[in-house]
């Protein structure tokens, strides 16, 4: 088996990034976690997380008192999960800190 880890950093300022984490056997992906990660209070904090964590594929919407928003999502297999999160992590990243730091701010 196969485990890698890398980051994917976003905007310019090296405070955003995606965390990407397999398991791998012969070609075939057995397990995944995408995270968007950014830094707040000069700490790494997880805002948008998928995996397959449970027994199936899903994002969870971290808010900043813990709860979570869990959103299961239907895929082929584990290597579109990849390419499905990634890429939507890529895309909305900016928005999801958005609303992370509204919640933040309201909870206060």
């Amino acid at each position: 088996m196969n485990e890698k880890e890398f980051y994917i950093y976003l905007g310019t300022h090296l405070k955003d990034r995606i965390r990407l984490r397999f398991k791998k056997d012969k070609g075939q992906i057995l397990d995944l976690v995408l995270q968007y990660e950014t830094i707040l209070n000069k700490k790494w904090v997880v805002i948008v997380r998928y995996d397959c964590a449970h027994g199936f594929f899903h994002r969870d919407l971290l808010h900043p008192n813990g709860d979570k928003e869990k959103k299961v999502i239907d895929i082929p297999d584990l290597k579109y999960g990849i390419s499905f999160a990634k890429q939507d992590l890529e895309d909305k990243w900016e928005w999801y800190k958005e609303q992370y730091l509204k919640k933040l701010k309201n909870d206060k």
